[in-house]
């Protein structure tokens, strides 16, 4: 498949497949399998693995992925993304490679991410070493696709100022407690917290040792972010028809494009503002039915204030409120 048809694949399954079940998946209590297996079946678990390894070789137009997927259905783009922390890290030679790689790619091992270790502060979530490996200790406050997942990739806070990268299993038991929490938006992501007691992780379960750099390089993974707002201001623009915001949209997706890491923070604020504009502009257009629990409207509004905290960070908090209490 060429990146062209990637796209076109995903913007086939983002109209007649999420985009027709959205408002049902939005209000059930755990994601519809069918909806992660339609992306397997597609081969977007592997989408910027190499084909050798059993994936497409997409990762320029990974940002215009997630966008025309979460234009169908953020939830399930929301899910699908967390597995490409588990993705990436396989990508690099060893046994865990060996042993999950294809399945990975083939969507038959679906990761997720419990990214406490990397927090800024205090550490709240910790790698010790063991003898045989590595305990860990604490919790991780964020870990959606509980029940849709089968494999953790956990970032926890080492010795010396590292980041410890490990595999779990994503079950409860054995130290592992998940604790469901309750959004008004993307529930059925299935959003825990995960706490971890003194949960030993053999060394062949490790996927890499990296230095704590807080004030690191983000700018990729804020960028995908990036996208999950582009998708619900994508959907609300196609639900208005032609307008004036088409060309918002454009802009913003632009400004992402090139704003690089120090001008992420700015860019990721004016997305997730963008959504919240077109999402309400939307509300004006539908009017009274857009309160229906069977309307469009009212879930994408939901999905636009989930997209103003999601992923964020210092920076691009800051951005915001300096945008929405402008007079």
């Amino acid at each position: 498949m060429t990146p062209r048809d990637v796209v076109a694949t995903a913007t086939v399954l983002a109209d007649d497949v999420l985009l027709p079940a959205a408002l049902d998946t939005d209000v059930s209590d755990v994601l519809p399998a069918a909806n992660l297996d339609a992306l397997a079946a597609a081969g977007l678990f592997g989408v910027f693995a190499s084909p050798d390894v059993g994936g497409l070789g997409v990762a320029e137009e990974l940002p215009t992925i997630v966008e025309v997927l979460a234009s169908g259905c953020l939830t399930t783009t929301l899910v699908w993304v967390q597995h490409f922390g588990l993705l990436g890290s396989l990508l690099a030679p060893g046994p865990l490679s060996d042993a999950w790689l294809a399945d990975a790619c083939a969507g038959r091992r679906r990761g997720g991410i419990a990214f406490g270790g990397l927090l800024p502060g205090p550490p709240v979530l910790t790698a010790a070493p063991h003898p045989d490996g590595w305990v860990l200790d604490g919790f991780a406050p964020w870990v959606s696709g509980w029940g849709r997942i089968d494999t953790l990739h956990v970032a926890a806070r080492g010795p010396d100022e590292t980041i410890v990268n490990v595999a779990i299993d994503a079950v409860e038991g054995d130290g592992v407690a998940a604790t469901r929490r309750r959004l008004a938006a993307v529930d059925a992501s299935a959003t825990v917290r995960v706490d971890l007691a003194g949960v030993v992780v053999p060394e062949e379960r490790v996927l890499g040792v990296a230095p704590y750099d807080p004030e690191g390089s983000l700018g990729a993974r804020l960028r995908l972010n990036g996208s999950l707002a582009l998708g619900v201001a994508r959907r609300c623009c196609a639900l208005m028809g032609p307008g004036p915001l088409d060309a918002v949209l454009d802009a913003r997706r632009a400004e992402l494009d090139s704003a690089g890491d120090e001008g992420m923070a700015a860019a990721r604020a004016a997305a997730s503002a963008f959504a919240v504009q077109a999402a309400s502009a939307l509300v004006a257009h539908t009017g009274s039915r857009s309160v229906a629990l069977d309307d469009h409207a009212q879930r994408l509004a939901r999905e636009a204030m989930f997209l103003l905290v999601f992923g964020s960070r210092p920076g691009i908090r800051s951005e915001l409120l300096a945008r929405l209490t402008a007079p």
